[in-house]
């Protein structure tokens, strides 16, 4: 059983021959009664693409973990790319990068910030690694002179992939299939699927279908026959769901439920209506908890639990319902139109103002259109800056431009990757006096390489999981805006970049009224900068969106929102979190 390292470019064993072919009977180090059997999960999609399976395969995953089961959850991309790290955020949207290093589907930000599950390299696969897992065994000869074909050596890999999360201290594994049913590409996917049941036993797995129930305006009703074609499909190839979860922007009658029930061969009360959600993602789970999935799910499985612990899961939505204060923050980007490029970006500034108990207004503006119109222009009036990472030289001085106008008008500012190297790049023109200064991957002959290549870059070639990438310690200074936000000198965050702050010019940015806030254990790496004359202009070269949750609020974005609070009301304000 093998799995793949994104970092290392290569195939290795995550699974410990002691776990393999079953479970073992020693008790796990929480003290929780082992589950006799891991149930199985598989939330599928029907009719079209964009309806939500990573939304409600996380909400299902925290209501289980809610009435105090253990949860493990897992994504199966259809696509050939080996991971999403190379994609443009045009296509896939934003990159989510796990503790691990792994470079994943942005489904899995919203696993991590549903659930408390543990995500490593074995929550996301493509096909891409599969294929390229069979092909390198069939050089190896492990096959032993067969033809390889998609089944079963395609669909045996896949089996593998999802049996691997299976193990003594796990009750369930939610694993989301991605793409549309009917799609050329997802069909491996669905074939195993279909095959683990008969290894596993069919009362050990339950499927779960997204589809959609669409209104025609013209003809005055909804129209179910969409959902009767895409469970059909499922059916032909040996998948009959168990329940349906029909996402529809008006109500179900109970004649629509009947006959899709009817049609679709499943109980009435397993057709759920899931509406639309004008308000917030994070009142999906509450709605299909009201619609008794849960209750289902334990059902099917013959498994006892007790009631859902849900007071913080309402009081945030009470926070979000009945906020204090309002504020107007600018996400000034190179995708700034395409919003699932910041995915994580915008749920932290959402959970900033919660715990704030804020409206946080995040209006995206195209870092190109600053380059045109000027930052004045574009800027004035919000209380807030946040500019995020990217990568091309593409509106990157629109972004300096930008930081300099939160520098010099004290406008509340988060740099976040390139953000933070353009922070410096600010700092190092206007205040140090180095002029031209630049980073070398936009400048390669700038007299002042203030942000520069790695060492470690040097002669990198490949270009997929070859990143610094992943959690890596950094160290905080003592009475610095970044240890006090954090309550911490000591913290862990996660990374996805080539460049760097130059050490070479540490002495004269510092001298420039620079703080250099945080840093790698050895001092060789900046990874925290901040002025301390300013009201809050912290930048940092790591993502802290990755690590941020409705119910616990990254402190660097918590920070951001208070100080745009303040700069709003323009008074000290002060709140309970």
């Amino acid at each position: 059983m093998r799995g793949f390292d994104r970092v290392g470019m290569r195939w290795f064993n995550p699974v410990p021959e002691r776990l393999r072919g079953g479970r073992q009977d020693e008790t796990p180090a929480d003290g929780k009664e082992l589950a006799s059997v891991t149930r199985h999960i598989f939330v599928t999609g029907g009719v079209v693409s964009s309806l939500g399976k990573g939304l409600t395969s996380a909400s299902i995953g925290m209501l289980l973990e809610a009435r105090g089961l253990r949860v493990k959850m897992q994504k199966l991309d259809p696509y050939i790319n080996v991971d999403p790290g190379t994609m443009s955020p045009y296509q896939h949207g934003e990159v989510y990068v796990l503790d691990d290093g792994s470079e994943t589907d942005l489904d899995l930000g919203h696993y991590e910030r549903f659930t408390s599950t543990k995500l490593t390299r074995e929550s996301n696969y493509t096909t891409g690694q599969i294929y390229l897992s069979v092909i390198n065994k069939e050089r190896r000869g492990e096959f032993l002179g067969k033809t390889v074909q998609v089944i079963p050596h395609i669909t045996n890999e896949i089996k593998e992939m999802v049996k691997n999360l299976a193990d003594s201290a796990t009750d369930v594994v939610i694993t989301e299939i991605g793409g549309t049913v009917g799609d050329i590409e997802s069909l491996p996917f669905l074939e195993a699927i279909r095959q683990i049941p008969l290894e596993v036993g069919r009362e050990n797995c339950m499927f779960i279908h997204l589809t959609l129930v669409p209104y025609l305006k013209a003809a005055g009703e909804l129209k179910t026959k969409p959902t009767q074609h895409s469970v059909g499909i499922l059916r032909q190839i040996g998948i009959q769901p168990d329940v349906l979860v029909c996402r529809t922007e008006r109500a179900l009658d109970v004649s629509d439920r009947e006959k899709i029930a009817l049609f679709c061969n499943v109980p009435l009360d397993a057709v759920i209506e899931e509406r639309d959600k004008d308000f917030s993602i994070y009142e999906v789970p509450l709605s299909l908890q009201s619609n008794k999935i849960d209750d289902l799910v334990l059902k099917r499985f013959g498994m006892q639990a007790g009631p859902a612990d849900l007071d913080d899961w309402h009081d945030l939505l009470h926070r979000l319902r009945n906020p204090e204060h309002e504020v107007s923050i600018a996400l000034v980007g190179k995708y700034a139109e395409h919003r699932d490029a910041y995915k994580s970006i915008y749920e932290a500034l959402d959970h900033g103002g919660i715990a704030h108990k804020t409206q946080v207004r995040v209006q995206p503006i195209k870092s190109e259109d600053i380059e045109r119109e000027g930052a004045e222009r574009l800027l004035a009036g919000f209380d807030g800056l946040i500019v995020p990472g990217g990568f091309g030289e593409r509106g990157v001085e629109g972004k300096v431009e930008a930081i300099t106008f939160a520098r010099e008008r004290r406008l509340p500012f988060l740099g976040i990757c390139l953000g933070m190297q353009c922070a410096v790049i600010d700092v190092a023109r206007k205040c140090a006096g180095l002029a031209g200064a630049h980073s070398t991957e936009f400048a390669k002959n700038t007299p002042h390489p203030v942000i520069c290549l790695m060492d470690e870059q040097q002669g990198v070639v490949e270009k997929g999981g070859t990143m610094r990438l992943g959690a890596q310690p950094c160290v905080l200074g003592e009475g610095t805006r970044a240890a006090a936000a954090y309550g911490a000198t000591q913290i862990s965050e996660r990374h996805r970049h080539r460049y760097e702050f130059n050490p070479k010019y540490r002495g004269q940015l510092e001298q420039a009224g620079l703080v250099i806030a945080g840093t790698s254990p050895d001092g060789s790496l900046v990874e925290i900068v901040e002025l301390a004359d300013h009201p809050w202009f912290v930048a940092v070269q790591f993502h802290p969106e990755f690590k941020s949750k409705p119910t616990a609020a990254h402190p660097l974005f918590a920070g951001l929102v208070a100080a745009a609070v303040e700069r709003h009301a323009g008074s000290a304000w002060v709140t309970e979190a």
